[in-house]
């Protein structure tokens, strides 16, 4: 199945005058098959340096010479996490001869967890992040929901191997790469806390309570989370607050980055479960929310809205300090406004407003809120 990658354009530009382009995103969200993807579109030789293979670990033991040696090539550097020292190397390099597409850097994790990452190629690189298959990319809305967006989950033969690639994924994830990214906590408390975040998906995020329920400090819960969240497991959503002034609720919420890892965490095995599921309705939300982020991206902030006097919006996207779009999120064929989501409009200000729900027909709820699908607020939004 071939899947053009969203991001491809802005990656192809971005070659045309940057000495370096950093793709970053989960661990087999298809960073190296889009790498390579793009190296064949250059008008130059290009070479393949995986950080996890021995190997190729040889291969730069000297790394000046080596990238000296291929100065005139475009080099791909994998799993580049692996060596954060490398950015260091790099830049007196790309400064004695700076030319476009000089290298491509493949990363797990945020440019923040990378030491030095940011601060050493600052004017030199271009991040872009590679989220799992998102809805604009695929036409099986039910199969992305359930499975996910990681490639093997999605394009597994059937439910069984895509649920079994996940179960392998998340042990992988708790016994190797967050470790190996300088998480050290135990493998046993560490899937503990994924699991109760899937649990809590969709709600306020409580420290304390996650704190207490693993007997750690909160300060390490916190740390733990931030871990998380540079390695694209977990999302968390800010409260607006911005010039309001009302008496409201600043916890952030908590989601997980990926469905179908959700699903795994909470014991659903087949699709079929999903539909019984107690979790089906934040599980909808969760999907609908990280399709819109990955999807239009920097374009907006993104919050939510909810006061202590019960008015609430699932998401508020932002442009500047300006709420612009307001946004319900539900698991129904015949969606209602609820009263929560009208005061909010009114707090908020906001002339577009949405309820986003499971049908496919778009239409008028009221005056200034229409029922739309997530394909079609999509398609809406990014034709703009």
């Amino acid at each position: 199945m071939d899947i053009n990658r969203n991001i491809n354009e802005e990656a192809i530009e971005i070659l045309n005058f940057m000495p370096v382009l950093g793709i970053v995103g989960s661990r087999q969200t298809g960073k190296t098959t889009l790498s390579k993807q793009l190296a064949s579109q250059l008008n130059k030789e290009v070479v393949h340096i995986d950080l996890e293979n021995p190997v190729d670990v040889e291969k730069i033991a000297d790394p000046i010479l080596y990238f000296r040696q291929h100065q005139d090539k475009c080099v791909i550097i994998d799993e580049v996490q692996h060596r954060p020292e490398l950015f260091q190397i790099l830049r007196p390099l790309i400064d004695e001869h700076r030319v476009a597409a000089r290298f491509i850097l493949l990363g797990s994790a945020a440019p923040t967890i990378i030491r030095g990452a940011s601060e050493s190629l600052a004017g030199r690189i271009a991040y872009l992040e590679l989220s799992p298959f998102i809805l604009q990319e695929i036409d099986d809305l039910n199969k992305l929901w359930y499975r996910g967006g990681y490639p093997l989950s999605y394009l597994a033969k059937n439910e069984s191997q895509s649920a079994t690639w996940r179960t392998n994924y998340i042990r992988t994830y708790v016994e190797r790469d967050l470790p190996m990214l300088g998480l050290n906590l135990s493998a046993t408390i560490l899937r503990q806390l994924w699991t109760m975040l899937a649990h809590i998906a969709g709600n306020l995020l409580n420290a304390s309570m996650l704190a207490k329920s693993l007997g750690v400090t909160q300060p390490s819960i916190m740390r733990y989370l931030h871990f998380m969240e540079e390695t694209f497991l977990i999302r968390r959503l800010p409260s607006f607050h911005i010039n309001m002034k009302k008496r409201l609720v600043k916890a952030p919420k908590l989601y997980l980055r990926d469905t179908g890892l959700l699903h795994s965490l909470l014991g659903i095995t087949h699709a079929d479960g999903l539909q019984s599921a107690p979790w089906k309705g934040h599980s909808w939300e969760n999907f609908v929310i990280e399709q819109i982020i990955s999807t239009l991206a920097s374009r907006y902030s993104y919050y939510y809205y909810r006061t202590h006097q019960g008015a609430e919006c699932d998401l508020v996207l932002v442009d500047g300090i300006t709420p612009k779009v307001g946004i319900e999120i539900k698991y129904a064929s015949a969606p209602k406004v609820t009263k929560g989501f009208l005061q909010s409009i009114e707090d908020l200000g906001t002339i577009e407003n949405y309820i986003i729900y499971v049908g496919n027909e778009s239409f008028d709820v009221r005056e200034n809120v229409k029922a739309i699908s997530i394909g079609g607020f999509l398609k809406a939004m990014k034709a703009r």
